[in-house]
């Protein structure tokens, strides 16, 4: 959890391969590894976190019933959200206390480039391009090719011009289904030369899909112990007659951390002086105090170099070489003085 709310982005693969982490262990205010990751805006430990640790629980809640995806969204942070939902975070579930979904999360905070991004992956929610079956091919090509190669006349290409003369190119976003984002979905997709000489895809049959439940590698790669596996999530990835990198049945027998009412003191207390340490819990990181050495370190002596030259020597600064002038200068000056104050 310090790792992913410090982003030590060398530290989270490292402990992925010791056996007694628990990916899903909660602090005094219920947040998990992945909340602090994902409040926090460190997409690449998100992405290593939902993609390498496969007990990883995606929708788990905190104490106000908040999940990782409601906090990225409340924070606006819109790879996130986008890496989450397309983990198979739920967008429809909503906290204990406002009773608001991610979504509406986002607008309440005005996060707006959060939910244009979440509007935009609603409407395109499955990532053909990333599917072996995709052609990249541009539908409004030859609808455009038509168009450019069809007869105007006089009064058209006037109007073009005049058009072309008075418009000023102010510049905005790429538009949607556009040749820009029919460029990125291209060299992006599994048939571009780039990533097919690049690396191979575990999962060609089965693209990200917003909701969609995705196993991990260890999962995929029959690596995960099989005694950590719950029986029903194997006899259900075993019933599933498609390809063992589509995790849709898992999210149906997926556990959901049940909702804890607050007890004892803290039931007394409003709601809002409970929302502290939500969205960034410091008080759980353990905090490092310097102190300074009773005894000065010993200095280290410079080793000198031989000359070589196929070595590089470092550059000799005017400034440097005339501070080391005057320091000795007065050095043996107030050598001088200690001897004329000596007595015969």
């Amino acid at each position: 959890m310090v790792a992913c709310y410090q982003g030590f982005v060398d530290i989270v693969p490292l402990l992925q391969k010791c056996p007694y982490v628990n990916v899903n262990h909660q602090d005094n205010d219920g947040n998990t590894a992945l909340m602090v990751a994902a409040q926090a805006g460190h997409i690449t430990i998100v992405n290593y976190l939902l993609n390498y640790y496969p007990a990883l629980e995606v929708d788990k809640r905190d104490f106000r019933g908040l999940t990782a995806l409601m906090k990225a969204a409340v924070q606006g942070r819109k790879d996130c959200v986008t890496a989450l939902l397309l983990a198979g975070a739920d967008l429809q579930a909503v906290d204990h206390v406002k009773g608001k979904t991610a979504r509406d999360w986002a607008a309440f905070t005005g996060r707006f480039e959060t939910s244009v991004r979440i509007r935009s992956l609603l409407r395109r929610p499955r990532a053909e391009q990333f599917s072996s079956r995709y052609l990249p091919q541009w539908p409004a090509l030859a609808e455009l090719v038509a168009k450019a190669l069809s007869p105007k006349s006089r009064g058209e290409r006037l109007a073009e011009k005049i058009r072309s003369a008075f418009t000023f190119r102010i510049p905005h976003d790429p538009r949607e289904d556009g040749v820009m984002d029919h460029m990125v979905r291209m060299t992006t997709c599994l048939a571009s030369p780039f990533v097919a000489t690049a690396c191979q895809t575990i999962c060609p049959d089965s693209p990200p899909e917003v909701g969609k439940r995705r196993l991990s590698v260890p999962e995929i790669l029959k690596e995960y112990p099989a005694d950590q596996e719950p029986e029903e999530e194997t006899s259900s990835c075993s019933s599933a007659g498609g390809s063992s990198c589509d995790g849709q049945a898992v999210s149906e027998i997926r556990l959901m951390s049940t909702y804890r009412p607050v007890t004892g003191l803290r039931s007394f207390l409003p709601w809002r002086l409970l929302w502290r340490n939500s969205v960034f819990p410091g008080e759980q990181i353990p905090q490092i105090k310097l102190s300074k050495p009773s005894s000065p370190p010993a200095r280290k002596e410079r080793r000198h170099r031989s000359r070589d030259k196929n070595l590089l020597e470092p550059p000799k600064w005017r400034y440097k070489e005339l501070k080391e002038e005057k320091r000795a200068a007065e050095e043996a000056a107030g050598g001088k003085k200690k001897k004329g104050k000596k007595k015969p």
